[in-house]
């Protein structure tokens, strides 16, 4: 019987995979409303909040526009401060174009940097992670490339808003 590994090393020997590559898509901000719905401790994964998405923008080379009035981020906090991010809203592009975003993702750090972020001072972003997973939904025929896009932000929380700079692997 052949060794797996050995059979798998061949087969990359073959075959390289691809690394993955970005491309820059855009710069978001996402306008937070000031009030949090905390609804407490929900399961024993911790407690969940939401956070109503109020507006914003985004601009890049790929996408620019407006984030309508109508989101929020649907957050569960753990015990040790891991920000479970589920947003959905509404994007509106320059062109007049809707499009449907989804980002699912995590913001942790130190308990110190947390206790600044949840007080709403500024923190250096290298001091803490928070990144999402980004899927979209559109109908626009000069966006449809979108509905087969995995996208990727790297995000800070400043005050009320979330600022993120979004690209698509490819």
């Amino acid at each position: 019987m052949e060794n797996k590994d050995n059979n798998s090393s061949k087969k990359s020997d073959k075959f390289n995979l691809p690394d993955p590559e970005l491309e820059y898509m855009s710069h978001f901000e996402v306008e937070l409303e000031s009030g949090i719905y905390e609804l407490g401790q929900t399961s024993d994964l911790g407690a969940r909040r939401i956070i109503p998405i109020t507006g914003g923008r985004f601009d890049g080379p790929l996408l620019s526009g407006n984030i309508l009035n109508n989101g929020a981020d649907w957050q569960i906090v753990t015990g040790d401060g891991l920000a479970i991010i589920d947003t959905r809203y509404l994007l509106q592009t320059h062109d007049g174009t809707m499009i449907y975003l989804q980002t699912k993702g995590f913001r942790h750090g130190p308990p110190e940097v947390l206790k600044e972020l949840t007080e709403g001072n500024p923190v250096d972003p290298r001091k803490y992670y928070f990144r999402v997973y980004m899927h979209f939904e559109t109908a626009g025929p000069q966006y449809k490339w979108l509905n087969r896009t995995m996208g990727i932000g790297i995000a800070m929380r400043l005050g009320g808003s979330v600022v993120y700079d979004a690209y698509r692997i490819i």
